[in-house]
């Protein structure tokens, strides 16, 4: 019983708040609500996951909202200038994965902490969509094509959930299926042991972070493709929820370790409550204080479940030796 709670205490908790809106909140259970729902999870669950794969090498992403943000600037300018969707696309997940490769070579070859290195990252990338834009949004009639990516349906299914739910599988399957997926959870894990057990370890993380800004540039370019716009912080408010949510889905299904199934319902869970909050009409920053209390009792909780008083350190919260 105690391992149920352990694994599943959130999840119950999660699903009570959820049917506590569904009782109370006006309109909360209507289809349209819910699908609005799902489509705005599907953002931030997109660089949320991004951000597991990279704490699951022991690494932290906090570059992925300026990523993002820089991503759908290249996306939307390339658009707007007329550019094959597919070439202006392609654009921007280059964008974002260059800035991934070069946190990856600062971190295992330059032996920069991650926390220092997509900091400065981060600000580079705010500087540069800054430029680029000189602070106006992008903002025009663009192509269908490029629209019905975010705003669109495949067999009555919102293709954002479709989007959600194919990063998802993939992220999934990559992390219990693949050696790759083994190494990089060794990797995190335990370093020392797995370089000494033949693991290439700095490989692992260099994906890692190349995986945590490929999710933001896809979030980016779903973002950018649902407002038909491009803003130089556009991405900025997802942050912070995008760590809430993996610190809370480590609370579940496998307590004090990154998980994707963890990071998708505490994705949802966090859309909920906000959007339960606005329909019963509290007031903005309550949604902030509820976000920070969440950040505290999530690392409270698991450090708790794993009986580890170190347990920030696994966050990859450490200067590396």
């Amino acid at each position: 019983m105690p391992g149920l709670i352990e694994r599943y205490g959130t999840v119950a908790a999660g699903l009570a708040l959820i049917a506590a809106f569904a009782a109370f909140a006006p309109n909360f259970a209507a289809l349209g609500n819910i699908i609005n729902v799902l489509k705005d999870t599907s953002f931030l669950a997109i660089m949320a996951l991004g951000f597991t794969l990279a704490l699951t090498v022991a690494e932290l992403d906090l570059s992925i909202a300026e990523v993002a943000s820089l991503a759908a600037v290249v996306v939307g300018w390339l658009v707007q200038s007329k550019v094959s969707p597919a070439l202006a696309i392609g654009a921007a997940l280059a964008t974002a994965a260059a800035i991934g490769v070069v946190n990856g070579f600062c971190v295992t070859v330059l032996r920069v902490p991650s926390l220092i290195v997509t900091l400065g990252t981060a600000a580079v990338a705010r500087g540069l969509a800054f430029m680029a834009t000189q602070g106006v949004a992008f903002v025009g009639r663009w192509p269908t094509g490029f629209t019905g990516l975010a705003r669109g349906a495949t067999l009555g299914i919102p293709n954002l959930v479709l989007w959600l739910a194919g990063v998802t599988a993939a992220s999934w399957a990559l992390i219990t299926w693949t050696r790759t997926g083994a190494h990089m959870t060794a990797t995190g894990e335990a370093e020392e042991a797995a370089r000494l057990a033949g693991i290439a370890t700095a490989r692992m993380k260099r994906l890692g972070l190349l995986l945590s800004s490929l999710g933001a540039g896809i979030t980016a370019v779903l973002l950018a493709a649902n407002l038909s716009s491009a803003a130089p912080n556009m991405a900025g408010d997802y942050f912070l929820y995008a760590i809430a949510a993996v610190l809370l889905g480590m609370t579940m299904f496998a307590p004090g370790r990154p998980n994707v199934a963890g990071t998708v319902f505490a994705a949802l869970v966090l859309k909920v409550l906000g959007n339960g909050l606005v329909l019963l009409g509290a007031a903005y920053y309550v949604q902030d204080i509820v976000l920070g209390a969440i950040m505290i009792g999530s690392v409270a909780v698991s450090t708790v479940v794993t009986n580890t008083p170190a347990f920030a350190n696994t966050l990859a919260f450490r200067a590396r030796a």
